[in-house]
């Protein structure tokens, strides 16, 4: 599926995929998030860390109504409050589809699939 904008000059398609990638993007750049989990963490048996290529098999992008709902698959860094960590991902994903894309956010969901040792 993809987002049709239009504007004065034409249309705008977006996909889901490039959606993904921005997100995914915003996501791994806040404090506390080690990478993107995948989202078929059951069927797969194990949790691994996607790399910047696969950020969509991570992160599921729906369309609901005029909004968007966003669900996000992450592993946070042992010893940061969780919590927190999902606050700040909520904030920086909407705020970064707001100001790059121009796109209402409706829900940004966030399923913490593991915690990571990180080494010091």
């Amino acid at each position: 599926m993809s987002i049709q904008l239009e504007n004065d000059h034409g249309k705008i398609d977006i996909t889901n995929d490039v959606i993904a990638r921005v997100v995914g993007e915003a996501a791994v750049e806040c404090y506390g998030v080690v990478g993107m989990a995948s989202k078929h963490q059951i069927r797969d048996g194990l949790t691994e860390i996607l790399r910047k290529e696969n950020y969509s098999r991570g992160i599921i992008v729906r369309n609901a109504g005029a909004d968007l709902q966003i669900d996000l698959y992450i592993i946070v860094g042992y010893g940061t409050k969780i919590t927190e960590v999902a606050y700040q991902v909520q904030s920086k994903v909407q705020y970064t589809l707001k100001k790059t894309l121009g796109l209402t956010i409706g829900a940004v969901n966030i399923y913490v699939q593991g915690v990571r040792v990180t080494n010091l």
